[in-house]
């Protein structure tokens, strides 16, 4: 890349940063901007900024949001007594969008990762405990997913939640076999996973 003109090296270089995108990808994205005309590129900077100075994380949940409290916590229709964990925001984006869930949300900021320095203290553990502490809160349903930084995560918030409110009610998504698949076809572990969680019919 160091052949590249300067102005198109540094915008090589800052899109390469982007998860997903290699130099080679961040090369392409930054030449297709190239044949953009001018306005429009213009709109795209201008949006990246109002970006980071418009949007902030709710106080509530510490989600992205351009209003705070979020409109998710400011709804009153919305089920108090259930509080869903996740670990992103688009972990929430992809629940809402399903339109079954009626409860509130804490975005945790991340799984524990203790190879890769994230500990409790990297993550939105202080924010639970309050809103836990409120007393509102019923039933704590964890939606990390099923990786081992998941699972410990998911350990984690189960002991903090027995420790500080016994008798409170921690729950996980359930986990087994996709909807449309053969049982020959699916891994090990989620064939485990399946066993474990089974369900009365």
């Amino acid at each position: 890349m160091q052949q590249l003109p300067e102005p198109l090296r540094a915008v090589v270089d800052q899109l390469s940063r982007l998860p997903g995108l290699g130099p080679k990808s961040a090369l392409r994205a930054a030449l297709e901007l190239l044949k953009w005309p001018l306005p429009k590129a213009q709109a795209l900077g201008q949006s990246i900024l109002e970006l980071r100075e418009r949007l902030f994380f709710c106080e509530r949940c510490a989600s992205l949001s351009d209003c705070n409290p979020c409109c998710i916590c400011s709804d009153p229709a919305r089920d108090g007594s259930q509080l869903m964990v996740v670990a992103e925001w688009d972990s929430l984006l992809a629940i809402e969008d399903g339109g079954f869930y009626k409860g509130r949300y804490l975005v945790l900021g991340g799984l524990l990762a203790p190879l890769e320095n994230v500990t409790s203290q990297n993550l939105e553990v202080p924010r639970l405990r309050a809103r836990l502490a409120e007393g509102r809160v019923a039933e704590v349903i964890l939606a990390l997913g099923t990786t081992l930084e998941a699972e410990t995560t998911a350990s984690f918030i189960k002991d903090l939640v027995a420790r500080a409110h016994p008798g409170m009610r921690v729950s996980r998504l359930a986990q087994g076999i996709p909807l449309g698949a053969e049982v020959k076809f699916v891994d090990r572990e989620t064939l485990r996973q399946s066993l474990r969680f089974r369900q009365d019919l």
